[in-house]
């Protein structure tokens, strides 16, 4: 028995500044001057490349409407082009998909905390954070136990599955419930644990991987700890010189402000590596701060980001797929439902009974969080860490990784509506937020924003007059059946209308507040206690 090296963790939160990924990326190099690449390859590939994005973007379509996340119709595209595929494609480079999974990841967690909102996310930190520690530790232990005495596997390996399902994904979760209007305490804590619990997951990961017998567990929680707060730190910083440095220099172009909110966000995630802290965590914690910053042209930023977030996600999904050897998937379907059972019905919900009593959540929305625990990238990622490092048993691992998290989306993600309705989370009836966004008019000083009323919302019915839109804005256009018109004070808004609002800067928030009060409250919001988001929350109780 022995305490585990002082780098076992550090390649968890090194990534990409870790030497042993950057030569995996070199061999894959050399291995391609092999066979000398022509023009006529390229072109092929370039083909390739591009019909398997559009087969992607049009599954979003379907995914959406299916009520399934996205990351299922990408694992099916490269399933169906690798082995045992029409493809054919025979493909086992797990250090190259490793090395491009957590570059996709950084992208993936840099969108994420772009789009958190401070405001939504701040009353959720506490059970969020309790949820990523306390709760990653909870659901390791039990998942790790079950896999042991029930599958049989080997206690290094147990502990390595146990870890790295433990990890949430809150885009999937999110795909599944966009449509359905839920309490923010629910949305903040999810989005927020889903960001935070990878950096501490990833560390297990690594740590149980490469480590030997681990004599002092106390020694790794404490660089656990140590790794995470030098990432929060490093992040924090690195996000308020960014935002800083973004709103005092002004740029010749306003393309070069999204590429530079991207760069400074990856650079955080490499200097908190390079500090051998948490570089997921720093990357996260960096872009929600200048996510919150009120940047120059952050629309265009913010489009740049998802549009990144979306290609980063196919080209991880895609290559995970074609990571997978089906015909060898049959003697591990088995022990994954049996896994699987264990981490949805017990080590999830037993995490979040304990983490969330404390805070005096409802049961009914601990419920609900517990069957949302939906797993997605970073699990199947973090599977292919083991067959790196050699350990025994590692593709077993990887496919019953795969497995749980294939079978166990396609049950939950479907269910997570009709859960919602049951509980009484998410009413069919209930008004729906309204879709806005924002434009800035730079020289003007103020800001167009582009409404849409879904349906559900209590803002049909309403007279233009009657939105009391603040001073220094007003509705200038509404786009109805393919027509646009310039309305009156006595215009009935209706559902599925667009509407453009112009706001002056002073006044942005307050109408954006005023519109979503009236999306959910109606004509009488403000009256009747109703206001901007507090009243949507107010209301969803």
């Amino acid at each position: 028995m022995r305490t585990p090296r002082r780098n076992a963790t550090r390649g968890a939160s090194s990534g990409l500044a870790s030497p042993r990924l950057a030569r995996a990326v070199i061999r894959a190099v050399r291995q391609g001057r092999e066979r000398p690449l022509t023009v006529h390859h390229l072109n092929q590939l370039l083909l390739v490349c591009s019909l398997v994005l559009l087969i992607a973007v049009a599954a979003v379509r379907i995914s959406s409407r299916s009520g399934l996340p996205s990351l299922l119709v990408y694992l099916a595209i490269g399933v169906a082009m690798g082995q045992d595929g029409i493809g054919d494609i025979k493909f086992d480079n797990a250090e190259l998909v490793q090395v491009i999974g957590y570059a996709a990841l950084v992208v993936i967690l840099a969108e994420g905390g772009l789009g958190t909102k401070w405001k939504e996310a701040k009353p959720a930190l506490p059970a969020a954070s309790a949820l990523a520690l306390a709760g990653v530790a909870v659901s390791v232990g039990v998942t790790a136990a079950g896999a042991h005495y029930l599958t049989g596997l080997e206690w290094r390996q147990a502990l390595i599955v146990g870890a790295v399902v433990s990890s949430t994904d809150a885009a999937a979760v999110f795909s599944v419930l966009r449509r359905i209007p839920l309490p923010k305490r629910i949305t903040g804590t999810l989005e927020a644990e889903s960001g935070f619990n990878d950096a501490p997951v990833v560390i297990l990961v690594v740590a149980f991987s490469t480590a030997g017998p681990i004599e002092h567990w106390y020694v790794l929680l404490g660089e656990i700890a140590l790794e995470l707060a030098i990432g929060a730190a490093i992040g924090l910083a690195v996000g308020w010189l960014g935002s800083w440095g973004l709103r005092h220099v002004a740029l010749p172009a306003s393309g070069l402000y999204p590429i530079a909110v991207l760069s400074i966000a990856i650079a955080a995630y490499a200097a908190g590596a390079m500090a051998h802290g948490s570089g997921f965590l720093a990357v996260y914690l960096a872009s929600m701060v200048m996510g919150n910053a009120r940047l120059p042209h952050w629309p265009a930023t913010r489009g740049f980001a998802d549009g990144l977030g979306w290609l980063a996600q196919i080209g991880m999904f895609v290559l995970l797929g074609l990571l997978v050897t089906p015909h060898e998937l049959g003697d591990d379907i088995l022990p994954a439902l049996v896994i699987g059972l264990v981490l949805t019905m017990v080590a999830r919900p037993l995490s979040v009974v304990l983490c969330l009593v404390p805070f005096r959540v409802p049961w009914q929305e601990q419920a609900l969080m517990s069957w949302a625990g939906l797993r997605g990238a970073v699990p199947i990622i973090l599977a292919t860490i083991p067959m790196v490092e050699g350990v025994t048993g590692s593709r077993r691992i990887f496919n019953i990784v795969f497995v749980l998290v294939v079978v166990y989306t396609l049950v939950q993600g479907p269910t997570l509506p009709w859960l919602a309705r049951v509980l009484r989370l998410g009413k069919g009836d209930e008004a729906a937020d309204l879709g806005i966004e924002s434009a800035p008019l730079e020289r003007l000083r103020g800001h167009l924003l582009s409404v849409t009323i879904p349906e559900g919302s209590r803002m049909h019915g309403v007279e233009v007059s009657e939105l009391r839109l603040p001073t220094g804005s007003a509705v200038t256009l509404v786009v109805r059946d393919g027509t646009s018109f310039v309305p009156l004070p006595s215009t009935g808004l209706r559902r599925g209308d667009e509407l453009l609002v112009v706001a002056t800067d002073p006044v942005r928030d307050a109408a954006e507040a005023r519109l979503r009060a009236v999306g959910h409250g109606g004509k009488l919001a403000g009256w009747l206690g109703t206001a901007g988001t507090e009243g949507a929350r107010g209301h969803h109780r």
